[in-house]
């Protein structure tokens, strides 16, 4: 979608099941090895009482969001604001949104609204992203 093409307003989303080997890989890929995400006798002794996702996997998923979906191909993520609300847990379907709020036209900037919900409708994620797209 070429930036012309976009209106505030417009929305879409992506979905994935978070799985173990989804963190395990991440935290590899990362080398992010807190024991909050792998080691589930640390996790019964933390607020949470489980292991939970990295926080940035979750907003990975903004990132497939923008990058696939809205504004699409040929985004250029430029920046990020998240807050995390809530945790995500193996086995939690999280399903990322984002929303255009403003259109830059004389920057080809656009601004989003980047959520994520879990499968109860409960907010994990909330933030604000800014794309250049062509």
């Amino acid at each position: 979608m070429k930036f012309d093409e976009l209106r505030v307003g417009m929305k879409d989303s992506v979905a994935k099941t978070v799985t173990e080997t989804d963190v395990i890989m991440y935290s590899g890929i990362t080398l992010d090895t807190n024991p909050a995400h792998l080691n589930e006798e640390h996790a019964k002794n933390t607020i949470f009482k489980k292991r939970i996702a990295h926080g940035m996997l979750t907003a990975g998923f903004v990132s497939a969001v923008l990058g696939t979906k809205l504004p699409g191909e040929g985004s250029i993520y430029l920046g990020q604001e998240l807050k995390f609300t809530a945790p995500v847990y193996m086995g939690d379907t999280i399903t990322a949104q984002a929303e255009i709020i403003e259109l830059i036209p004389e920057k080809n900037r656009v601004i989003l609204r980047t959520t994520c919900t879990n499968q109860d409708g409960k907010m994990v994620l909330d933030g604000k992203a800014k794309i250049m797209k062509k």
